[in-house]
């Protein structure tokens, strides 16, 4: 079975950056250095999935988290 994602439901370029509250260059330099969350390209267009950044965004390393006391 083949399950599709409207358009409606995929992120943009502007979407991700007001997520991440990073800038869209940001964005877009994560596409050129491979290191930000899976896209598709719709002609010329970048899209996103949801539930695919949210993967991405919780695989990321999580900061402050106190080491246990030796």
């Amino acid at each position: 079975m083949v399950t599709v994602c409207m358009p409606q439901e995929l992120l943009t370029e502007r979407d991700i950056a007001r997520l991440t509250g990073l800038s869209v260059a940001s964005v877009r330099r994560w596409r050129l250095i491979k290191a930000g969350p899976p896209y598709r390209k719709i002609g010329a267009a970048v899209r996103y999935k949801p539930e695919e950044v949210a993967a991405w965004i919780d695989s990321l390393p999580v900061g402050g988290q106190h080491a246990e006391a030796y």
